[in-house]
């Protein structure tokens, strides 16, 4: 980072204060403020969107451009020629493995998708009927009291390996949280299977008979965990690292990821999509709900659609538009009644003047959203799909964290309450 400088003037304040302005490798300057608290001076900036709470190498986002790197690869490119796995070791280590790297990266991945099988019994203390993310939220967290005693955060090798376990048990967990949801018996990871087959594997076979991952459905999984892998500093992420930033338990700072990613504001959008499309029910139902989102009194919102970042097209959304086609096709669903609803609002978003405007297109939820019900998971499992995909992202902004001299996260406030005050009598 280069460093420029600007200067603050303030009333009450006889001199202008001089702060660093850094410039890093692209995107805007950054100005450095944390010299004000010297002087008695917070900012002011709820949402954090005019904040850099740290610097990074690992994801970087143009949102007016329409713009997502991971380690500088544009995401269509590794959609198109790479795999979940190489962007996992790409997250993690910041450039692409060669052949030798990426199956030893693999086989270890391979070899810990097992739990522990006391993990099995802590599922049966939850309701069959519980959020899929709640049960996620309370297995993920239970692997810290195994993985405790003798975990070193300091120590690299140490933490090469929570990067491994994590990416290679939260599908296993997932998996298990469906099947126990349905009452089927849990089914155990298989070596010989690629990522994404060994996660439909556990998904869907069951003891009864052999089952046979279809490749089309097994590479639109991989897409969607690879386009899921990273988004910079969202707010799952920066709760992974606020927590982090204590010195907590790496399994532990992974739940509370997912426990930021529930929410419907964030990961939950793509089950929002489902319950929008249900909700519309038939496409003659589409005007008059396109007039209920344009009337700013009335509450309703196009789910799916427009991102908080991108001003622009989501680069991740125009992947899995054509993965969606695949998979409907090869599901032989292109007559589900949802499907005219969902490429009926996709044309108005890309043509009505109002949407255009807002720059209210497709996103990545509106398209994945699609081809998870047409894989028959569940809209309630929808986010737990995500926090799988996101787990090597989490991951390696935990890493590189804790790699680099950091502080402890205490963001600070703009007090509105009463001063101090005498207790009566």
């Amino acid at each position: 980072m280069t460093e420029k400088k600007a200067q603050l003037t303030m009333d009450g304040i006889d001199e202008p204060i001089e702060l660093p302005v850094y410039e890093g490798s692209t995107g805007p300057d950054v100005v450095d403020v944390r010299s004000l608290v010297a002087k008695g001076i917070f900012t002011y900036d709820p949402g954090f969107m005019s904040t850099a709470s740290c610097d990074s190498a690992i994801t970087y986002i143009d949102g007016s451009k329409g713009v997502l790197l991971y380690r500088g690869y544009p995401i269509e490119q590794l959609a198109e020629k790479s795999d979940f796995m190489e962007c996992c070791y790409l997250l993690l280590n910041g450039k692409l493995p060669d052949s030798e790297e990426k199956a030893t990266f693999i086989d270890n991945i391979k070899h810990h998708t097992m739990v522990h099988e006391q993990i099995c019994n802590l599922f049966t203390s939850f309701p069959r009927h519980a959020h899929p993310m709640a049960v996620m939220i309370g297995a993920v967290g239970a692997l810290s009291a195994f993985y405790h005693d003798d975990l070193k955060i300091n120590n690299i090798e140490h933490r090469k390996a929570v990067a491994v376990r994590l990416i290679a048990k939260i599908p296993t967990l997932a998996a298990m949280t469906y099947k126990y949801s349905i009452g089927q018996p849990f089914m155990y990871p298989r070596n010989e299977l690629s990522f994404s087959e060994n996660f439909l594997h556990m998904m869907f076979a069951t003891p009864c008979e052999e089952y046979v991952p279809n490749p089309v459905l097994a590479d639109a999984m991989d897409k969607i965990f690879l386009l899921h892998a990273d988004h910079e500093q969202n707010a799952s992420t920066s709760t992974v690292r606020l927590a982090g930033s204590t010195g907590a338990n790496p399994y532990a700072c992974i739940s509370s990821g997912i426990t930021a990613l529930w929410g419907p504001s964030h990961g939950g959008a793509n089950e929002a999509v489902l319950t929008m499309l249900n909700e519309i029910g038939d496409i003659s139902h589409i005007p008059d709900y396109i007039k209920r989102v344009k009337d700013k009194n009335d509450p309703v919102k196009l789910m799916g659609f427009g991102h908080r970042v991108y001003k622009n097209f989501d680069p991740r959304a125009h992947v899995l538009r054509d993965a969606a086609k695949n998979v409907m096709k090869e599901m032989g669903i292109e007559n589900d009644p949802l499907l005219p609803i969902a490429k009926e609002l996709e044309r108005i978003a890309l043509e009505d003047d109002y949407f255009i405007e807002r720059n209210l297109y497709p996103n990545v939820d509106f398209y994945s959203g699609i081809i998870l019900k047409a894989i028959g998971i569940p809209t309630n499992l929808f986010t737990v799909i995500f926090a799988t995909g996101r787990t090597p992202g989490w991951v390696a902004h935990w890493h590189e964290m804790i790699s680099n001299p950091f502080k402890i996260g205490r963001p600070r406030q703009l007090y509105t309450g009463p001063t101090q005050r005498d207790y009566p009598g």
